[in-house]
């Protein structure tokens, strides 16, 4: 009797230790994130060779890390602090030592474009051949996301564009109440279907039907520009998502005054020209503006009769999407 419970316990302690192994090695838990002690930076390096412009420093799961951008492709990545070396230099030093480049070229024109109540900065894109920029916002929404704009997107141009490039102008609260949304995202990231620019577009979104727009969304009197960018930022790498360093306005609604505040974080602020649900059409080169978060149907309908309308077109290869980083980047090459 002794020797069968001397097994059963031999037994139970076997499945606890297989349970514990499976728990540990399990996605929800092997991919948490913590981000801690996350900071605004300026500085400058080089890593594998290519010249790097620091712009924030946090710990990534007690591991000390930075968020660089290229300048000159305004990708960003990041990056172990124990593989580089930062050199301090402030902003205007810094907009001054890489002035030639598109990023810092990009950030210049758009505190010049900074003087309009609606959409302030990068509006248009430089196009290649005829073909537009999609830029997609997920604002604070209790409805589901608009999946079928991704499905039709990767169904139209998996035979001429795989990934297919599109924006995400994604806010804190969206991520707070749409995990399951953000993963299918990453799925097709991952499956290669399509490839995400994952743009600011501040934590809480705050708007006020009673108010007017010189006090409403991010300059209503009080509201936390600090937190609402960083915080967003913070969410978006828990989430396992790479910030880039576009910014877009909720409602696209600025002054001169915050336009110059987001530039000081190191980001470029982006409008856009064809805003579909207000009825203005999409061009060449335009940065199209369309809501997946499942308040903006018409828009979303609208994109997808863009699509058809422009089918043949797509198929040969004549009307293309373009990456906002490469979009831009080219505007600003000289």
């Amino acid at each position: 009797m002794a020797r069968s419970n001397h097994r059963s316990i031999i037994s139970i302690f076997g499945i606890i230790c297989i349970l514990a192994f499976f728990l540990s090695s399990s996605p929800a838990i092997a991919q948490e994130i913590i981000i801690s002690n996350y900071k605004a930076v300026y500085g400058y390096g080089t890593y594998n060779t290519h010249d790097i412009v620091f712009i924030r420093k946090f710990a990534r799961n007690g591991v000390d890390s930075y968020l660089a951008v290229d300048p000159q492709t305004m990708e960003t990545q990041i990056i172990p602090a124990r593989v580089v070396t930062m050199q301090p230099l402030d902003r205007a030093g810094l907009l001054s030592k890489y002035r030639d480049t598109p990023y810092c070229r990009a950030i210049v024109t758009a505190q010049k474009q900074s003087f309009a109540l609606q959409d302030a900065g990068i509006i248009h894109g430089f196009p290649k051949e005829h073909g537009i920029t999609l830029t997609i916002d997920l604002c604070p929404s209790h409805k589901p996301l608009d999946r079928i704009v991704f499905t039709s997107l990767i169904t139209e141009f998996q035979k001429i564009e795989k990934p297919v490039p599109v924006a995400l102008s994604i806010s804190g609260r969206f991520m707070l109440t749409h995990g399951e949304d953000i993963k299918w995202l990453k799925g097709l990231v991952s499956t290669g279907d399509i490839a995400v620019t994952w743009v600011n577009h501040t934590y809480n979104h705050h708007f006020d039907p009673k108010k007017p727009l010189k006090d409403n969304f991010l300059l209503e009197p009080g509201t936390d520009l600090d937190f609402e960018i960083l915080g967003t930022e913070i969410a978006m790498l828990e989430h396992g998502l790479v910030p880039s360093v576009f910014f877009r306005f909720p409602g696209l609604v600025s002054d001169n005054s915050i336009v110059g505040k987001v530039t000081n974080y190191g980001l470029i602020p982006i409008g856009s020209d064809a805003w579909l649900a207000k009825g203005q059409q999409a061009k060449a080169g335009s940065i199209v503006l369309i809501h997946g978060n499942g308040n903006e149907p018409l828009g979303v309908e609208d994109f997808i009769a863009l699509l058809k309308s422009q089918k043949s077109a797509v198929l040969a290869g004549q009307w293309l999407l373009y990456d906002l980083r490469e979009a831009v980047d080219d505007e600003f090459k000289e």
